[in-house]
């Protein structure tokens, strides 16, 4: 008997291992039909998810962890039994205020990241002492990776997010309609919204996520808690039906069928072209050529599908940071289960798919390789941060107070 599935998404590239699962038929193989509706906001496809509307969702990763913390606007447990992504954001700049940032004289290569943070906040202060108004920057959900990203960056350079600048919530699809209206400065997106925005003219990428964070997880699988726990056969289908679609995706040969596949009406809805340039990872920083930015978006790669719960984590620290939240320990350990790494192994139990051991691991710090129950090693890269920090799951009160804003 088929189980059909609705599962909700939004007009991202980072889509691509639930559309794979569907339209290469890996789901068809696990006796599931997935009935994939397009959504336009964050707020709605999470409001979809929680009340059954869908039964799953491709899913900023912290909104999985608000939920289980009851932050924001509390809604019925939402967890994460598999990743679908890590990398795919960028910041870009009007090319306005790229321009003032160049004038600062304080970056001269694109790789330059400290460099140009400093020029922003240079740019920003000066802005303040002549009593111009503050710069707007749009960020896709308060409780998302771009939030986050964005607020690094900034105080990496000295700026206060919720005193020096304005930010604002904006919709991926609309971000650059708000930028060309002159609403926002600037915005934190992910992909194919970038190149949009840098193929229309109109801004200037300052920062790319790997950049800021080597690896940085983005997108997963979110599925309320109670459907996991009533479903579970039918989500552990799901999960190596998604997971076949992420190591497709993943493949380079497979990129033009992806492609075409990602830009159809009921998918992306748009030219290929944009498409094109995130696989490739051909997106031009500040005004350079667009040379391939390596693990640009990654699918699958790295064992990037593992719900690692030490990103979970990441995510609360800096809910803790921005004072979304107040740390306690219990907080804490409702934030690691809102990544279920336990499903996942389920999901690959007497499989040849090597899965780590560990649920977390020290991020930002050298490759490890965990071992794997399945005879292997997963050879994990260096993960760092920019400005060198390294993030202790087990030390969250002492990461958070090392920052000074």
């Amino acid at each position: 008997m088929v189980t059909r599935l609705k599962i909700g998404f939004i007009p991202l590239v980072d889509c691509a291992g639930l559309i794979a699962a569907e339209a290469m038929g890996f789901a068809r193989d696990e006796g599931l039909t997935l009935e994939l509706t397009r959504e336009s906001s964050w707020a709605t496809l999470r409001d979809k998810l929680a009340i059954g509307a869908i039964d799953a969702a491709h899913l900023l990763a912290p909104i999985t962890v608000a939920s289980k913390i009851a932050a924001g606007n509390p809604k019925p447990p939402i967890i994460a039994p598999m990743s679908l992504s890590m990398n795919g954001n960028a910041i870009s700049v009007s090319r306005t205020l790229f321009d003032e940032m160049a004038a600062t004289g304080g970056f001269e290569s694109p790789h330059d990241l400290s460099g140009k943070a400093a020029a922003l906040g240079r740019v920003i202060a000066e802005r303040k002492a002549s009593g111009r108004p503050r710069l707007t920057f749009a960020v896709v959900y308060p409780f998302s990776p771009h939030n986050y990203e964005l607020r690094y960056l900034l105080a990496a350079a000295g700026v206060d997010p919720d005193r020096d600048v304005d930010i604002v919530v904006v919709p991926p699809p609309f971000v650059v309609d708000h930028l060309r209206s002159g609403l926002i400065d600037g915005f934190c997106v992910g992909a194919p919204w970038t190149s949009i925005g840098v193929a229309e003219g109109l801004t200037r990428v300052i920062a790319v996520k790997p950049q800021i964070w080597r690896y940085g997880p983005e997108k997963v699988l979110g599925v309320r808690e109670v459907f996991a726990n009533d479903n579970e056969d039918a989500l552990l289908r799901l999960i190596r039906a998604a997971r076949r679609g992420t190591a497709w995706a993943d493949q380079h040969h497979n990129h033009p069928e992806l492609t075409a596949i990602l830009a159809r009406p009921a998918v992306l809805d748009m030219a290929p072209e944009a498409i094109a340039a995130t696989l490739s990872g051909r997106v031009p920083i500040d005004q350079g050529e667009d040379e391939p930015i390596d693990d640009y978006i990654v699918f699958d790669r790295y064992d990037a599908t593992f719900p690692w719960q030490s990103h979970a984590l990441w995510f609360y620290s800096q809910m803790v940071r921005w004072r979304q939240v107040e740390h306690t320990p219990e907080r804490a350990a409702l934030a690691a289960a809102a990544y279920r790494p336990d499903l996942y192994r389920r999901a690959f139990e007497g499989t040849d798919i090597a899965v780590p051991a560990v649920d977390a691991k020290v991020e930002g710090g050298p490759g490890q390789p965990p071992h794997s129950p399945a005879g292997g090693t997963l050879v994990m890269p260096r993960e760092g941060f920019f400005d060198g920090r390294v993030f202790d799951p087990a030390d969250i009160p002492g990461y958070v107070a090392g920052f000074s804003g």
